[in-house]
Formats: structure tokens, C-alpha cells, sequence
């Protein structure tokens, strides 16, 4: 790494505490970028398009840098869902979601800011929820407000007693950040976790 400064293009507190668990020394910053989806957009191709936008459009001082960029999506019927902002919003998201297995897309992108370069995947993860009654749903509102996290809950706090079972490689995409596919494109820049 002493070639390369690492930077999360994301203020987000949640992808940086998944980013810690590398124990790699990286630097916060907040992109500017449209995040607007285009006409038609596939969720794939925008996960993928805004995490390289992202990784993109930070502000860098000089030097050479490796620069994350991450977006998800959460698609429940073919249609994507952001998130619910009020509690009314993950009331209705919940209840629509009850009984239902909901997709996860999260586009991850890294930036060699020396070579140019950007790499970008596609990670996806499937949420199967158990049919919730009114009640559990309000009081799962109550307890969390998890209402800046798209699909309407926090899977690695209470969200999880929503779930029948998750089925993906990397528990981390569901958060927010796959460490797996990163650990990956950062090794193919040469810089090797474990050293």
C-alpha cells in the first residue's frame, strides 16, 4: 500500500466499519455525483454506473490513489426500492416485503487514479423474509427506525429476526460493501490483504 493512498468514496459510517474489518489505512470522501437512474436502467447497470461514477468524481489531493466506489439497490417485484425516509415509508416497504424474496444489487468500483484504471462488479444477494404480521412489522419500525437503509432494515442489527434465511457469498454485500470482490480488485492492483 505505500504506493497507493486508499479512499472510500462514501460518507456512509456503515461501509466504513466494513472496510475496517481489512485493517487497511483509507481516508473518507464524500463524492459529488448524480446518483439519478437513467430511462430503463437495469438495476445490474446502475449499481455498476454509479459506484464507477463515484469512485470517479472524489475530490483526490495529490498523489496516487486507490479510490472505492459502492452503490446498492434493493428490487422487490421487478421494481427497485429506495429508501423509506419516514416510518409510514418502511411500514408499507416491510409489508410489501413480507413473504417475499427481495434482491440485493450492489455495484462495487475501484480506482487506480495513477494508471487510470477502473475495475467494477456486480455483487447480488437474495433476502428471503417470513410473512410478518402489522404488529411485528410496527414494532421492528419502532425499535430500529431503519429508515435510511434501503428495503427498510438493518440485517446485522433486529432485521435479521425478519428473515426465513440469506442466500449470497459475502454477507458484507448486504451491508453495503463486498469484501470479497474487493479484497479481489485490490489484489489485482498489487495490494495483497494479507500481505
Amino acid at each position: 500500500m505505500n504506493e497507493y493512498h486508499l479512499v472510500l468514496a462514501s460518507t456512509s459510517p456503515y461501509r466504513a466499519e466494513i472496510l475496517r474489518k481489512l485493517s487497511l489505512s483509507f481516508t473518507q470522501v464524500s463524492p459529488n455525483f448524480d446518483e439519478t437512474a437513467l430511462d430503463n436502467e437495469k438495476p445490474e447497470q446502475l449499481v455498476a454506473r454509479l459506484a464507477e461514477g463515484k469512485a470517479k468524481a472524489c475530490p483526490l489531493p495529490p498523489g496516487n490513489h486507490l479510490v472505492i466506489g459502492s452503490d446498492q439497490v434493493c428490487v422487490v417485484n421487478d421494481r427497485i426500492v429506495g429508501k423509506p425516509h419516514t416510518t409510514q415509508g418502511a411500514i408499507e416497504q416491510l409489508t410489501a416485503q413480507s413473504g417475499q424474496t427481495i434482491t440485493f444489487y450492489t455495484g462495487l468500483a475501484l480506482y487506480n487514479s495513477k494508471e487510470k484504471r477502473t475495475q467494477v462488479t456486480v455483487d447480488t444477494f437474495n433476502v428471503h423474509f417470513k410473512t410478518l404480521s402489522a404488529a411485528q412489522i410496527r414494532r421492528y419500525v419502532a425499535i430500529e427506525q431503519p429508515l435510511n437503509c434501503a428495503g427498510s432494515f438493518k440485517s446485522e442489527g433486529l432485521g435479521i429476526a425478519l428473515f426465513r434465511s440469506l442466500e449470497g457469498k459475502d454477507p458484507n454485500t448486504l451491508v453495503g460493501l463486498p469484501l470479497i470482490d474487493l479484497i479481489q480488485l485490490l489484489d489485482n492492483e498489487g495490494v495483497a490483504v494479507l500481505g
